[in-house]
Protein backbone atom coordinates (compact mmCIF):
# COMPACT_ATOMS: atom_id res chain seq x y z
CA UNK A 1 0.00 0.00 0.00
CA UNK A 2 1.49 3.60 -0.58
CA UNK A 3 0.21 7.23 -0.57
CA UNK A 4 0.56 9.24 -3.90
CA UNK A 5 -0.83 11.99 -2.46
CA UNK A 6 -3.04 14.24 -0.90
CA UNK A 7 -6.07 16.70 -2.37
CA UNK A 8 -8.94 18.66 0.05
CA UNK A 9 -7.79 15.87 2.81
CA UNK A 10 -8.25 13.06 1.00
CA UNK A 11 -5.09 10.47 0.70
CA UNK A 12 -5.10 8.76 -2.32
CA UNK A 13 -4.06 5.50 -1.61
CA UNK A 14 -2.56 2.67 -4.10
CA UNK A 15 -2.14 -0.94 -3.97
CA UNK A 16 0.25 -2.70 -6.26
CA UNK A 17 -1.44 -5.64 -8.05
CA UNK A 18 0.57 -7.18 -10.89
CA UNK A 19 -0.77 -5.43 -13.50
CA UNK A 20 0.35 -2.10 -11.64
CA UNK A 21 -1.93 0.87 -9.50
CA UNK A 22 -4.76 0.63 -8.06
CA UNK A 23 -6.31 3.18 -6.45
CA UNK A 24 -8.72 2.84 -3.81
CA UNK A 25 -10.47 5.22 -0.85
CA UNK A 26 -11.15 4.58 2.62
CA UNK A 27 -13.66 7.07 4.19
CA UNK A 28 -15.66 6.70 7.74
CA UNK A 29 -13.91 5.91 11.15
CA UNK A 30 -10.74 3.27 11.18
CA UNK A 31 -12.89 1.44 13.83
CA UNK A 32 -16.49 0.37 11.65
CA UNK A 33 -17.57 -2.49 10.41
CA UNK A 34 -15.78 -2.45 7.07
CA UNK A 35 -18.22 -2.15 3.67
CA UNK A 36 -16.39 -2.49 0.04
CA UNK A 37 -18.04 -1.25 -2.81
CA UNK A 38 -17.11 -2.28 -6.62
CA UNK A 39 -18.22 -0.19 -9.45
CA UNK A 40 -19.73 -0.60 -13.26
CA UNK A 41 -17.88 -0.30 -16.36
CA UNK A 42 -17.31 2.80 -17.27
CA UNK A 43 -17.90 4.24 -13.91
CA UNK A 44 -15.06 5.28 -11.42
CA UNK A 45 -15.36 5.13 -7.69
CA UNK A 46 -17.62 8.44 -7.25
CA UNK A 47 -20.31 6.54 -8.47
CA UNK A 48 -20.80 5.93 -4.85
CA UNK A 49 -20.67 9.14 -2.85
CA UNK A 50 -23.97 9.82 -2.38
CA UNK A 51 -24.07 6.18 -0.54
CA UNK A 52 -21.26 6.52 1.24
CA UNK A 53 -22.33 9.93 2.41
CA UNK A 54 -25.94 8.55 3.96
CA UNK A 55 -23.61 5.58 5.97
CA UNK A 56 -22.03 7.42 8.95
CA UNK A 57 -20.10 4.74 11.09
CA UNK A 58 -18.96 2.38 8.40
CA UNK A 59 -15.56 2.26 6.71
CA UNK A 60 -16.26 2.51 3.11
CA UNK A 61 -13.55 1.25 0.85
CA UNK A 62 -14.07 2.41 -3.01
CA UNK A 63 -11.81 1.38 -6.14
CA UNK A 64 -11.13 1.97 -9.50
CA UNK A 65 -11.11 -0.95 -11.70
CA UNK A 66 -8.72 -1.45 -13.87
CA UNK A 67 -7.91 0.87 -16.85
CA UNK A 68 -10.54 3.07 -14.82
CA UNK A 69 -10.68 6.33 -12.93
CA UNK A 70 -6.87 6.57 -11.64
CA UNK A 71 -6.17 3.06 -11.42
CA UNK A 72 -3.56 1.44 -14.37
CA UNK A 73 -4.78 -0.41 -16.96
CA UNK A 74 -4.66 -4.02 -16.98
CA UNK A 75 -3.94 -6.15 -20.53
CA UNK A 76 -6.27 -8.27 -20.32
CA UNK A 77 -8.43 -9.14 -17.27
CA UNK A 78 -11.04 -11.49 -16.15
CA UNK A 79 -14.00 -11.63 -13.47
CA UNK A 80 -11.88 -14.70 -11.30
CA UNK A 81 -8.92 -11.80 -11.66
CA UNK A 82 -10.88 -9.37 -10.32
CA UNK A 83 -11.76 -10.64 -7.89
CA UNK A 84 -8.92 -11.46 -6.73
CA UNK A 85 -7.60 -7.74 -6.78
CA UNK A 86 -10.52 -7.24 -4.47
CA UNK A 87 -9.66 -9.93 -2.43
CA UNK A 88 -6.31 -8.34 -2.11
CA UNK A 89 -7.83 -5.37 -1.40
CA UNK A 90 -9.88 -7.00 1.59
CA UNK A 91 -6.63 -8.51 3.36
CA UNK A 92 -4.94 -5.10 3.27
CA UNK A 93 -7.86 -3.19 4.51
CA UNK A 94 -9.99 -5.30 7.27
CA UNK A 95 -9.01 -8.18 9.55
CA UNK A 96 -12.81 -9.01 9.53
CA UNK A 97 -15.33 -10.31 6.87
CA UNK A 98 -17.00 -7.61 4.95
CA UNK A 99 -19.98 -6.71 3.03
CA UNK A 100 -18.98 -6.56 -0.53
CA UNK A 101 -21.58 -4.28 -2.85
CA UNK A 102 -20.88 -5.01 -6.56
CA UNK A 103 -22.95 -3.24 -9.11
CA UNK A 104 -23.14 -4.06 -12.74
CA UNK A 105 -19.89 -6.00 -13.59
CA UNK A 106 -18.78 -5.44 -9.93
CA UNK A 107 -21.88 -7.57 -8.58
CA UNK A 108 -20.43 -10.42 -11.14
CA UNK A 109 -17.16 -9.65 -9.01
CA UNK A 110 -19.11 -10.13 -5.84
CA UNK A 111 -20.64 -13.73 -7.07
CA UNK A 112 -17.36 -14.58 -8.55
CA UNK A 113 -16.02 -13.87 -4.37
CA UNK A 114 -18.49 -15.27 -2.56
CA UNK A 115 -17.84 -18.60 -4.26
CA UNK A 116 -14.05 -18.31 -4.10
CA UNK A 117 -13.57 -16.49 -1.05
CA UNK A 118 -16.49 -16.83 1.19
CA UNK A 119 -14.82 -16.43 4.32
CA UNK A 120 -13.36 -12.93 2.97
CA UNK A 121 -17.14 -12.08 3.35
CA UNK A 122 -20.23 -11.68 6.11
CA UNK A 123 -22.71 -10.70 3.33
CA UNK A 124 -23.33 -9.19 -0.37
CA UNK A 125 -24.90 -7.11 -2.33
CA UNK A 126 -26.13 -7.53 -5.90
CA UNK A 127 -27.09 -4.26 -7.66
CA UNK A 128 -28.27 -4.30 -11.25
CA UNK A 129 -26.02 -7.62 -11.69
CA UNK A 130 -27.05 -11.16 -13.38
CA UNK A 131 -25.10 -14.53 -13.56
CA UNK A 132 -24.36 -13.56 -17.39
CA UNK A 133 -24.65 -9.88 -18.65
CA UNK A 134 -24.97 -9.76 -22.65
CA UNK A 135 -24.16 -12.13 -24.89
CA UNK A 136 -20.72 -12.50 -27.02
CA UNK A 137 -21.66 -10.71 -30.13
CA UNK A 138 -23.50 -8.03 -28.70
CA UNK A 139 -20.17 -7.17 -26.63
CA UNK A 140 -18.43 -7.90 -29.75
CA UNK A 141 -19.92 -5.05 -30.98
CA UNK A 142 -19.40 -2.73 -28.56
CA UNK A 143 -16.20 -3.74 -28.59
CA UNK A 144 -15.89 -3.03 -32.68
CA UNK A 145 -17.98 0.81 -32.24
CA UNK A 146 -15.26 1.41 -29.35
CA UNK A 147 -12.04 0.47 -31.58
CA UNK A 148 -13.38 2.74 -34.13
CA UNK A 149 -14.88 5.65 -32.93
CA UNK A 150 -13.68 6.12 -29.02
CA UNK A 151 -16.37 5.88 -25.82
CA UNK A 152 -17.98 9.07 -27.47
CA UNK A 153 -19.45 7.28 -30.20
CA UNK A 154 -21.32 5.01 -27.59
CA UNK A 155 -21.95 7.47 -24.78
CA UNK A 156 -25.33 8.58 -25.90
CA UNK A 157 -26.47 4.84 -25.93
CA UNK A 158 -24.74 4.47 -22.60
CA UNK A 159 -26.83 7.20 -21.41
CA UNK A 160 -29.99 5.60 -22.34
CA UNK A 161 -28.57 2.18 -20.74
CA UNK A 162 -27.94 3.63 -17.55
CA UNK A 163 -30.54 6.16 -16.44
CA UNK A 164 -34.70 6.43 -16.60
CA UNK A 165 -35.75 8.77 -18.63
CA UNK A 166 -36.24 11.43 -15.57
CA UNK A 167 -33.40 11.29 -14.69
CA UNK A 168 -31.29 11.85 -18.23
CA UNK A 169 -33.46 15.09 -17.93
CA UNK A 170 -31.74 16.44 -15.42
CA UNK A 171 -28.91 19.08 -15.62
CA UNK A 172 -26.21 17.20 -14.13
CA UNK A 173 -26.11 13.93 -16.58
CA UNK A 174 -23.32 15.72 -18.80
CA UNK A 175 -21.25 14.75 -15.63
CA UNK A 176 -22.18 11.47 -15.30
CA UNK A 177 -21.42 10.82 -19.76
CA UNK A 178 -18.26 12.80 -18.47
CA UNK A 179 -17.47 10.35 -16.35
CA UNK A 180 -17.35 7.17 -18.83
CA UNK A 181 -15.56 9.85 -21.52
CA UNK A 182 -13.01 9.58 -19.09
CA UNK A 183 -12.22 6.51 -18.93
CA UNK A 184 -9.84 4.61 -21.10
CA UNK A 185 -11.32 3.22 -24.06
CA UNK A 186 -8.68 0.49 -23.53
CA UNK A 187 -9.65 -0.10 -20.11
CA UNK A 188 -13.30 -0.04 -21.02
CA UNK A 189 -12.40 -2.53 -23.49
CA UNK A 190 -10.66 -5.39 -21.50
CA UNK A 191 -13.93 -4.82 -18.89
CA UNK A 192 -16.15 -6.28 -21.82
CA UNK A 193 -14.29 -8.83 -22.61
CA UNK A 194 -13.73 -9.85 -19.18
CA UNK A 195 -18.30 -9.73 -19.13
CA UNK A 196 -18.45 -11.28 -23.01
CA UNK A 197 -16.34 -14.05 -21.55
CA UNK A 198 -18.18 -14.46 -18.35
CA UNK A 199 -21.08 -17.27 -17.25
CA UNK A 200 -21.43 -17.25 -13.21
CA UNK A 201 -24.98 -18.83 -14.16
CA UNK A 202 -23.62 -22.75 -12.74
CA UNK A 203 -21.99 -21.50 -9.81
CA UNK A 204 -24.57 -19.37 -8.08
CA UNK A 205 -26.10 -21.96 -6.39
CA UNK A 206 -22.70 -22.10 -4.49
CA UNK A 207 -23.53 -19.10 -2.99
CA UNK A 208 -24.05 -19.81 1.18
CA UNK A 209 -23.71 -16.04 2.11
CA UNK A 210 -26.26 -13.42 2.86
CA UNK A 211 -27.11 -11.79 -0.29
CA UNK A 212 -29.43 -8.90 -0.90
CA UNK A 213 -30.07 -7.91 -4.74
CA UNK A 214 -31.20 -5.24 -6.17
CA UNK A 215 -32.90 -4.55 -9.85
CA UNK A 216 -33.86 -1.01 -11.07
CA UNK A 217 -37.15 -0.99 -12.88
CA UNK A 218 -36.32 1.46 -15.92
CA UNK A 219 -32.41 -0.33 -15.70
CA UNK A 220 -31.94 -0.84 -20.11
CA UNK A 221 -28.62 -2.88 -19.16
CA UNK A 222 -29.22 -5.52 -16.93
CA UNK A 223 -33.25 -5.55 -16.82
CA UNK A 224 -34.88 -6.65 -13.85
CA UNK A 225 -36.63 -10.05 -15.11
CA UNK A 226 -32.66 -10.83 -15.62
CA UNK A 227 -31.94 -9.56 -12.27
CA UNK A 228 -34.74 -11.44 -10.34
CA UNK A 229 -33.63 -14.82 -12.31
CA UNK A 230 -30.65 -14.47 -11.41
CA UNK A 231 -31.36 -13.62 -7.83
CA UNK A 232 -33.66 -16.95 -7.62
CA UNK A 233 -30.12 -18.94 -8.49
CA UNK A 234 -29.24 -18.04 -4.43
CA UNK A 235 -30.40 -19.23 -2.02
CA UNK A 236 -31.99 -16.65 0.51
CA UNK A 237 -31.70 -13.83 -1.39
CA UNK A 238 -33.69 -10.90 -0.95
CA UNK A 239 -34.80 -9.38 -3.86
CA UNK A 240 -35.71 -5.35 -3.95
CA UNK A 241 -37.25 -3.47 -7.39
CA UNK A 242 -36.31 0.12 -7.08
CA UNK A 243 -39.22 1.94 -8.62
CA UNK A 244 -38.40 4.53 -11.56
CA UNK A 245 -34.57 3.65 -11.24
CA UNK A 246 -31.78 2.53 -14.49
CA UNK A 247 -28.99 1.01 -14.02
CA UNK A 248 -26.90 2.90 -11.60
CA UNK A 249 -28.65 3.17 -8.61
CA UNK A 250 -26.06 5.07 -6.33
CA UNK A 251 -26.34 7.67 -8.86
CA UNK A 252 -30.18 8.14 -9.15
CA UNK A 253 -31.41 7.42 -6.21
CA UNK A 254 -28.99 7.17 -3.18
CA UNK A 255 -31.09 7.09 -0.61
CA UNK A 256 -33.05 4.82 -1.93
CA UNK A 257 -30.57 2.39 -2.32
CA UNK A 258 -28.94 3.17 1.74
CA UNK A 259 -32.81 2.56 2.79
CA UNK A 260 -32.33 -1.05 1.57
CA UNK A 261 -28.76 -1.64 2.14
CA UNK A 262 -28.06 -0.11 5.32
CA UNK A 263 -30.51 -2.81 7.26
CA UNK A 264 -28.56 -5.73 5.72
CA UNK A 265 -25.41 -3.96 7.11
CA UNK A 266 -26.14 -3.43 10.04
CA UNK A 267 -27.57 -7.05 10.45
CA UNK A 268 -24.93 -8.70 9.03
CA UNK A 269 -21.83 -7.05 10.27
CA UNK A 270 -22.31 -6.92 13.98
Amino acid sequence: MAHLGQTGGVIMQVLARPWGAMHYRIDGPADGPVVVFANSLGTDLRLWDGVVARLPGFRCVRFDLPGHGLSDLAAEVSISALAEDVAALIATVASAPVVLVGLSIGGMIAQELAVKRPAMLAGIVLSNTATKMGSADAWAARIAAVEAGGLASIADQVMERWFAPAFRARATLPLWRNMLLSTRADGYIVACRALAAADLTGQAAEIDLPAVVIAGEKDGASPPDLVAASAARIAGARLHNMAGVGHLPPAEDAAGMVAIIAPFLKDVLK
